[in-house]
């Protein structure tokens, strides 16, 4: 969207009676392609962080991407590689190509449990599971998991689906399971 500069204003220019008209993100919301290359944006483009490692270190929203599938990630930049998956009872290094969802006004954390979507709520889709005997691979979604760890407990980005039953996240190398959690919803 182009706004004219200050310097272009004439008198006889005429104001729009009507503002801009407010577009809705995409279901799964504007992304940032990244790569196990490529630094990470600035803050100003990767916006707050919804979730901190043990350490205090920011971890993000991401969707890794797969020759048939498409996982909800945490993307953590203080480690690397960064985008790490929660698959196959592990956590998964994924090196390949994913994608950074900024966390902004237009979303929320809904607390929910067991796979449920809260009535009313449309949350932001994360990605899809691998197709099976000719039909579409199954939505996944974006979570946050509570996780306990040596006394503390942190906020962890993972993938949550209604056929999972709850969400899944990793941490620690490994995959972890817990049936209540927050679900990432557009307001």
């Amino acid at each position: 969207m182009h706004f004219p500069s200050a310097s272009h204003h004439h008198q006889d220019d005429q104001a729009s009676p009507h503002p801009p008209q407010y577009q809705a993100p995409p279901p799964a919301g504007f992304r940032i392609p990244l790569e196990r290359n490529v630094p990470f944006p600035p803050r100003e483009v990767a916006c707050d962080a919804p979730c901190r490692d043990l350490d205090g270190s920011p971890v993000y929203f991401g969707s890794a991407l797969f020759a048939s599938s498409v996982h909800p990630c945490k993307i953590a930049p203080h480690i690397d590689p960064p985008c790490r998956v929660p698959y196959g009872g592990g956590e998964r290094e994924h090196r390949e190509r994913y994608d950074l969802l900024p966390f902004t006004h237009d979303m929320e954390l809904v607390p929910t449990s067991g796979g449920r979507i809260p009535p009313g709520r449309r949350p932001v889709e994360g990605g899809y599971e691998e197709p099976q005997q000719g039909r579409p691979g199954q939505k996944l979604y974006h979570g946050v998991a509570r996780h306990r760890h040596d006394n503390h407990t942190v906020l962890v980005p993972g993938k949550v689906g209604e056929h999972l039953g709850g969400c899944n996240y990793a941490f620690a190398n490994e995959e972890h399971f817990t049936a209540e959690y927050e679900l990432l919803c557009w307001r």
